[in-house]
């Protein structure tokens, strides 16, 4: 992929947990779209930073825009007050850091900077009008926060445009924004589903790279892709309903996708799962998908949560920030939060590494994760430790995971606080993750059962040895006498039999 000198990021992620510092003060972002605007405030300027707060309002800034050229009297009026709000909001949460980013309808309205002198002046917010190009690399690097290894193109769909990019190895590349959103395209259709295509098709056909990016993945940004993957979910039965990296084969999305475009207001009104707002843009919203999809045959269409709002954060960032990996910079703010130990977690995941001979590094990063969030249910009651820990990480707010991988997390949870091999939750992480990953998973929180329970949860004193086969038995290995006689001042009747638990499983060949 050719990616001009000044758009590429020489810094690759890694698996180091962050370090113990100042995270700053909190971050907002006010987020003043064509249909919408939102307010969302981050706990810091770091890499996996969690959102203390979000609220998104209708305002339909472009509604008419196509047509009159301006942006709507009476969502002016509602923008300044729910902006007002936000501004006040901000202040009270003691936001140190506030910025306000305008995109596509501001941009091309004619009333455009006459909103923007009003903002300032009734809402003390010193909007930022962005360009199509800093539009679609914000929402490029958003993704690629969430998701390093993202290959293929992203489409950020909003109510007045589309920002198309392509991505790989980290950096975002050709880029381009096309007035097509659903604001714009859809009221002058008149509810023809041809007209529709018939606009897109005429700009998707100019984007000439599209074809280039053949099958790679897609990435689909917004909130009328997000909702198309929700009704897919409930329309399907899966298991897990997060929409981040919600993967869908372009094989299996096309019927469903052709479905979806040619429903009415009324049917969509009857479907579980669908808002009342997505009536009018959710049809519109497939049928884009359709046509790109058409174009560059992806591999797989790959849903991503984080855009334009978490790529402007990301953009930030120190260099060595960005470089970390999101899930394990997310796991050690887990342990730093929850855990009573801090991220000493890492130092379990390398005293049981030799259990697990030719891990796929896939599955190592994973139990790297999971070491890291072993003590995240001690303040739990004891009987509901094992299911309320399978669920926060099953359903935690973590990105740089994949469904799979979220049941991994899950499932080595599950097994570290003493869960039931034969409850519901095993199922699910089974149907999920796969059998060889759950046991992998299942093996890594019985370690983690035994160091915790060795160690009485501070796992610095695992530093000096080692679990390993001696005898045909499973070990504890010291590295010297000092080690030896810690061991033997430790390893007490309940460690033992978590000990032998541990040997017993490791022979079987199945959870």
């Amino acid at each position: 992929m050719a990616v001009p000198a000044q758009e590429r990021n020489p810094e690759r992620p890694s698996d180091k947990a962050p370090e113990r510092k100042g995270r700053g003060g909190r971050v907002g972002v006010v987020d003043i779209g064509s249909n919408s605007i939102r307010l969302v405030v981050f706990e810091g300027a770091t890499r996996a930073p969690a959102a203390l707060f979000n609220e998104k309002v209708m305002c339909g800034l472009g509604r008419g825009l196509e047509d009159t050229g301006r942006l709507d009297a009476g969502a002016i009026e509602r923008a300044i007050a729910n902006l007002r709000r936000f501004a006040a909001l901000a202040a009270a949460m003691r936001v140190e850091r506030l910025e306000a980013l305008a995109t596509a309808a501001v941009r091309d309205a004619g009333n455009g900077p006459e909103f923007i002198k009003e903002v300032a002046r009734a809402c003390k917010l010193q909007a930022r009008v962005l360009t199509g190009e800093e539009e679609a690399r914000y929402s490029a690097l958003g993704v690629l926060s969430a998701a390093p290894e993202a290959e293929g193109a992203m489409g950020d769909l909003g109510g007045g445009s589309l920002e198309l990019v392509e991505i790989g190895q980290g950096r975002y590349g050709r880029h381009v924004t096309l007035p097509i959103g659903p604001l714009r395209v859809v009221p002058g259709a008149d509810g023809s589903r041809k007209k529709m295509k018939e606009a897109i098709e005429k700009r998707l056909d100019e984007v000439k790279w599209l074809a280039q990016v053949e099958g790679r993945n897609f990435y689909p940004v917004g909130g009328a892709w997000r909702a198309l993957a929700r009704v897919h979910m409930e329309q399907t039965g899966h298991p897990l309903h997060v929409i981040h990296n919600y993967e869908l084969k372009w094989g299996e999305a096309e019927e469903f996708l052709q479905l979806v475009s040619r429903l009415s207001p009324n049917s969509l009104s009857k479907m579980y799962g669908v808002s009342r707002r997505r009536h009018e843009t959710l049809p519109y919203a497939a049928l884009m998908l359709i046509q790109l999809c058409k174009l560059m045959k992806p591999k797989r269409i790959v849903f991503s949560a984080f855009g334009l709002r978490e790529g402007w954060l990301f953009d930030s960032l120190p260099a060595a920030e960005r470089a970390k990996d999101p899930l394990i910079a997310a796991a050690a703010g887990q342990a730093r939060a929850l855990g009573r130990f801090g991220e000493d977690g890492l130092i379990m995941a390398d005293w049981m590494a030799s259990l697990f001979a030719n891990e796929a590094p896939a599955l190592e990063r994973l139990r790297r994760a999971a070491c890291l969030c072993a003590d995240i249910g001690w303040l739990d009651h004891p009987d509901y430790r094992a299911e309320h820990a399978f669920n926060r990480m099953l359903r935690t707010a973590a990105v740089g995971i994949d469904h799979p991988g979220r049941a991994y997390l899950a499932a080595a949870l599950f097994a570290r606080y003493g869960g039931d091999r034969d409850a519901p939750q095993v199922d699910l992480a089974r149907k999920l993750a796969g059998k060889e990953a759950l046991r992998q998973a299942w093996i890594a929180g019985m370690a983690m059962r035994l160091g915790l329970t060795l160690t009485g949860g501070t796992p610095g004193l695992l530093r000096e040895t080692a679990l390993a086969k001696k005898n045909g038995r499973l070990t504890l290995l010291p590295s010297g006498a000092a080690a030896e006689a810690m061991i033997a001042g430790l390893m007490g009747e309940v460690a033992r039999r978590r000990l032998d638990a541990l040997e017993s499983f490791l022979d079987e060949d199945s959870v």
